[in-house]
């Protein structure tokens, strides 16, 4: 099998690492895949590759001064992206979020490649402008098949509207332990990741944990990641006296590291697709506390048996949730050892099955 994989960039986001893990696994098992950045060539992927796949870096990810800068840029995208994909031969082209799904299909249009789609957010909290959500509308009716993270997705991409929208799950992978490193804090701690954006939520956690700290003097907070919102959440940090029990080391290479000395893992997101760093932590088995989104933890947990869903938005509910697992060694114990059960609904093998019918019925529905 073929494959060519578009994505805009390898930073180290979840569909970033869902990109990762599908392509290293395809190549590993035989197949022939390409992958398509929009970025420079300077732009090195955060997560590990397979030297067997054919990376390659398009260099037309410029941004767009105005509306007519922003046409042209975009029918420059679509142009070269074409050329990528035909040249690659595939006999499926994947587009990963968004624009690059946009991107994907129209660079396909009438060239008798199978298309497919894959949406990473819960498309109730779309955060694209309401041009780009129009052209998505439009568009995705032309790709032949869109896949969507959870059921709660499905009626945004009704059939009797023309679409082909299926439920593809992340793949789950455990990462491998680590040994923990000396220069690391061995004080009872939280740990959160994502990036440093108002998604994240991680504003309401500081104030949650700034609820309960002075009840428990000698844990810390860690929150791995990188965005925007730093110097905020520095600021928030330096406001609420919290400068040395949060920490905040950006984005880093060696999560396990953290994660083995962690006691809880946090994830206060505002919203979510179907969050990967909440799988990742299950996996590896720590207990984990996620605000229950419309979409994502409440796929993943169940409530009081491998995590602990809170109320979203409400930082009195999250710093009660909190304060019930902090105080409570036995149930985070009972919640990690429950935790990696996640890997028997979404572990890799299954999911990649899955992928293995989309791919199936994408082509067999062009060759009709």
């Amino acid at each position: 099998m073929k494959v060519t994989l578009v994505i805009y960039g390898l930073t180290g986001g979840g569909a970033e690492r869902v990109m990762s893990i599908v392509a290293n696994y395809w190549v590993s098992n035989g197949w022939d895949v390409t992958l398509l950045m929009l970025v420079p060539p300077t732009t090195q992927p955060f997560y590990p590759l397979d030297p067997r796949i054919q990376l390659k870096s398009l260099d037309v990810a410029s941004k767009s001064t105005n509306v007519l800068t922003a046409i042209a840029n975009n029918w420059n995208r679509i142009q070269v992206l074409r050329r990528a994909i035909i040249a690659s031969k595939p006999d499926v082209a994947i587009g990963f979020m968004n624009s690059v799904n946009v991107y994907t299909i129209l660079a396909c249009l009438r060239s008798n490649i199978p298309v497919i789609v894959s949406e990473h957010m819960y498309p109730g909290t779309n955060d694209a402008n309401k041009i780009w959500q129009l052209i998505m509308k439009l568009t995705y009716r032309y790709a032949d098949l869109v896949t969507v993270l959870t059921q709660n997705a499905l009626p945004f991409y009704p059939a009797k509207a023309g679409y082909r929208a299926i439920v593809m799950p992340n793949p789950v992978v455990a990462p491998e332990p680590s040994v923990a490193e000396a220069e690391l804090s061995h004080a009872p701690s939280l740990i959160a990741i994502g990036r440093l954006h108002p998604q994240k939520g991680f504003d309401l956690l500081l104030k949650a944990f700034h609820k309960i700290h002075a009840k428990y003097p000698d844990w810390e907070l860690t929150i791995l990641g990188e965005g925007a919102m730093r110097a905020e959440l520095e600021q928030l940090r330096s406001q609420l006296k919290l400068v040395d029990l949060v920490h905040l080391p950006g984005l880093v290479s060696n999560v396990p590291t953290y994660l083995d000395r962690a006691d809880l893992f946090v994830m206060p997101s505002r919203f979510e697709g179907f969050p990967m760093a909440l799988c990742e932590a299950m996996a590896y088995g720590l207990p984990v506390l996620a605000a229950d989104c419309l979409s994502g933890p409440r796929d993943i947990i169940e409530d009081g048996v491998n995590g602990v869903l809170v109320k979203t938005e409400d930082i009195d509910a999250l710093a009660a949730g909190l304060d019930k697992l902090m105080s409570d060694p036995a149930k985070r114990q009972q919640l990690a050892k429950n935790a990696p059960s996640i890997l028997d609904r979404f572990g890799v093998e299954r999911v990649m099955d899955l992928w293995q019918e989309a791919i199936d019925r994408a082509i067999a529905r062009k060759r009709r």
